[in-house]
């Protein structure tokens, strides 16, 4: 048996996320060409990588099939560069793809069987849309397993103002415009770009370069979002305002073991310090992050009180408001999604859980004050994923 190890998380990129369909950025360039130069700005950037020593790339997508199929992690190690002797595999738990990419891959490197592996995901929503071509088995309504628009995740938000009054729409639309002003401050700010990767794309006017997240909208007015339609539901609450919009985009990650990140002189930006998955009625997917977070902060012997940063994947404003009143959190609460979130971002489905992790990462930089932070995101079909995370930087000196 191997010594357990520390697991470490060494750095992460993404690229710019792009609107899905025909009038996206990302139209005419291929999926697993985001994730092969997503890779490839990560192994730039760390150039004491012996990319020999990568033990494994783990890369995920929710709808395998065409660009996003055929065992990405090999085909975009592959594309990438990474030498032959470099394995890769496929993963799919819907949004949580990249998270579990990580998860899983972060097993096998505190288990000792793992140096080095490359965790990620990739999602291109204006080729594949959500459960296209997918065939449920139809057991699942004709027994009552689950409602027949559980995969409806709009419907599925909706159902969390159904069950919890207090979560209005007034306060779901002010969260939502909450989170387009902190990702244009962020980007003021310039704590988004130094983590995107550009990306060459193809236009009817010729090339060009993404360089910037496509669906941002910093003119966001309360008045303009009380006027959008209900498209889930007749005079419902969820609305394009105040959801994730349909997006492009891929992320990666580079784990390590404490003891073989110092052995090539390489700093972690974050330790791992637990995680989690949980599941739910897929009807009210939306709560799933509350008992994975429950499971996680148990695994880590830490209470709610604990955490000085939530990156929260903001699907809809609704679910994550639903968090945030499980654990007595203010809507406004300065320790929540300091950068803003997939409101404002997008949310590529599978690649979003690592972009949660590298907006983690850099804050932590900046907050020696600050010794946990948790990334959370509900899942479809009923879950919700949590990870814990410890801040290197940390000073002793909690404010």
């Amino acid at each position: 048996m191997s010594n357990m190890e520390r697991v470490v998380f060494l750095d992460g990129v993404r690229t710019p996320f792009g609107r899905a369909g025909e009038k996206g950025m990302y139209w005419n360039t291929r999926s697993d060409d985001l994730a092969v130069k997503a890779l490839m700005g990560l192994l730039e950037r760390n150039p004491k990588l012996d990319t020999s020593k990568v033990d494994d790339v783990a890369i995920a997508a929710t709808t395998q099939t065409g660009d996003q199929g055929l065992t990405l992690g090999r085909t975009v190690g592959i594309l990438a560069g990474l030498p032959l002797s470099v394995p890769g595999y496929a993963i799919d738990r819907m949004c949580a793809g990249a998270m579990t990419s990580v998860t899983t891959l972060a097993g096998a490197i505190g288990y000792g069987m793992y140096d080095f592996a490359i965790a990620g995901g990739v999602e291109h929503m204006g080729r594949h849309p959500i459960g296209f071509n997918a065939d449920p088995n139809p057991r699942f309504v004709a027994e009552k397993l689950v409602e027949a628009d559980a995969l409806n995740m709009g419907a599925t938000a909706e159902r969390l103002h159904d069950r919890f009054p207090q979560l209005t729409k007034d306060r779901a639309d002010a969260f939502a415009m909450a989170s387009q002003q902190k990702v244009a401050q962020a980007y003021s700010d310039g704590n988004i770009q130094p983590d995107l990767i550009p990306i060459a794309i193809k236009t009817d006017s010729g090339w060009g370069l993404a360089t910037e997240d496509e669906g941002r909208r910093p003119e966001t007015t309360l008045e303009g979002l009380s006027t959008l339609k209900t498209p889930f539901r007749p005079h419902g609450r969820v609305t394009a305002g105040n959801s994730s919009p349909l997006t492009d985009g891929a992320t990666v990650s580079l784990l390590a073991s404490e003891s073989a990140a110092q052995a090539a002189g390489m700093s972690a930006k974050m330790h791992m310090v637990s995680f989690a998955f949980a599941g739910v009625q897929p009807e009210v997917m939306g709560i799933g992050p509350i008992p994975s977070t429950e499971k996680a902060l148990k695994k880590a012997g830490l209470t709610i009180d604990d955490i000085g940063l939530f990156e929260l994947n903001e699907a809809f404003a609704v679910q994550v408001l639903s968090l945030l009143d499980h654990f007595g959190i203010a809507d406004d609460d300065k320790r929540v999604n300091l950068y803003g979130g997939a409101i404002a971002l997008g949310h590529p489905l599978a690649s979003s859980g690592v972009r949660l992790m590298i907006q983690l990462a850099r804050q932590f930089e900046q907050r020696p004050d600050v010794r946990y932070g948790l990334t959370a995101m509900c899942i479809g079909l009923g879950q919700g994923g949590t990870v814990i995370w410890e801040n290197p930087h940390f000073d002793g000196k909690r404010k």
